[in-house]
């Protein structure tokens, strides 16, 4: 499975999951068989140009937005680099004081 078909599935299930979508009713509303749906979402097929367009509609999203990082990394960045800055500030703090008692 290439990144792109891994991305724009896991993306696509992940916007799906996250409006309470369910996948017979994606399927529906963009006018496909829900286990072409499915082979999609696990990265085992790739939709067509319109097909993109018609689901990133259905969920609320730009097209681009199923082909980027996806949400659960993105979550994880976010975190991860949170809690880096406040690890420099702790030993930024910890420098000062030590700094200030010479």
């Amino acid at each position: 499975m290439t990144n792109i078909k891994k991305y724009l599935g896991s993306n696509i299930k992940y916007y799906r999951i996250n409006s309470g979508i369910s996948q017979a009713k994606l399927a529906e509303m963009v006018n496909m068989a829900p286990n072409y749906l499915g082979l999609i979402e696990n990265g085992k097929k790739f939709p067509s140009a319109e097909m993109i367009e018609r689901i990133a509609a259905a969920l609320g999203k730009d097209t681009t937005d199923l082909f980027v990082l996806s949400p659960i990394e993105e979550d994880w960045k976010e975190t991860i680099l949170a809690k880096m800055q406040m690890f420099i500030n702790c030993e930024l703090k910890a420098l000062r004081e030590k700094k200030n008692k010479e």
